[in-house]
């Protein structure tokens, strides 16, 4: 990233330190759709409408769901005119299960599911990681789900320690890395800031962007929300749960947030898509 080689010397430019900088990038989304709950259908339709109008490159969705006749992902990948989409989970709901989706608009060459529990094995969580073999080369692709309760702070840590670990095990620093998902904690909790830089890592050198610092609109950025009714029931406070996450540094700057917004953000008065709001991020890619 910026260092220069002259005759054995090693030299850093200050003009350029990530050497020239990439423009193009990648459209990201996740969103945690809140599987088959309450009246489905139409939140299927009206989170398939969202997403085709911001036409983005990979979709992540937590709580997405699989049914013996259809899955999430393959039906809002066919909305989407990709041909890429998979599903990974085993929570079973009635007549349906609970996981993790993946939407992408180009291959998946690899993939593999870890379980993330705290320390003594409690909590529930886990990571889907997958390999992407996008236009400009491979992405690595994180979707997280970590524990819930307000009170499970260090349940999250331990899991952030875990995934860290997983990060570390399966990637390449040649390639960008994306952690996107719904981590149940704000960006002042110690797990995100473990993730952030803003306090000690989980892991050496391994820190990453928050896409909505860097380039959201200014505001807190809510995606629980009281304003939304399918999350009001739940009397939690108003926090930033769903991140984008893209590892720094790369050469180029590559992962680096241009963007960012939310989705799904409905009137109290509508019906809404799901007890979360989405989140889009586009990254230099």
């Amino acid at each position: 990233m910026g260092v220069r080689r002259h005759t054995g010397v090693v030299s850093f430019s200050q003009y350029e330190p990530y050497g020239p900088v990439v423009h193009s990038t990648i459209r990201v989304v996740t969103w945690n759709v809140w599987g088959r709950y309450g009246r489905w259908r139409d939140r299927q339709a009206g989170i398939e409408d969202a997403l085709a109008t911001v036409a983005p490159d990979i979709v992540c969705l937590v709580e997405s769901w699989s049914h013996p006749e259809a899955d999430q992902p393959e039906l809002v990948a066919k909305r989407l005119g990709f041909d890429h989409s998979l599903f990974a989970g085993d929570w079973q709901q009635e007549d349906w299960l609970s996981g993790t989706g993946l939407v992408s608009r180009w291959p998946v060459t690899t993939h593999q599911r870890r379980v993330l529990r705290g320390q003594d094995g409690a909590g529930v969580g886990d990571a889907l990681y997958a390999v992407i073999e996008g236009s400009r080369g491979p992405i690595q692709l994180f979707i997280v789900t970590l524990d819930y309760p307000l009170g499970a702070s260090d349940v999250r840590q331990a899991q952030v320690r875990h995934l860290t670990e997983f990060i570390q095990e399966v990637t390449s620093r040649r390639h960008p890395v994306i952690v996107c998902g719904d981590f149940n904690a704000g960006p002042d909790a110690d797990e995100v800031r473990m993730l952030t830089g803003q306090t000690v890592t989980a892991a050496p050198g391994l820190v990453f962007y928050d896409a909505w610092e860097i380039a959201g609109d200014g505001t807190a950025g809510y995606t629980w929300s009281n304003r939304n009714p399918l999350a009001a029931v739940a009397m939690y406070p108003d926090r930033r749960f769903d991140y984008v996450l893209s590892a720094w540094p790369r050469r180029g700057a590559v992962g680096h947030p241009t963007h960012c917004e939310r989705l799904g953000v409905l009137p109290a008065d509508q019906p809404q898509l799901s007890d979360h709001y989405g989140v889009l991020a586009d990254l230099r890619y």
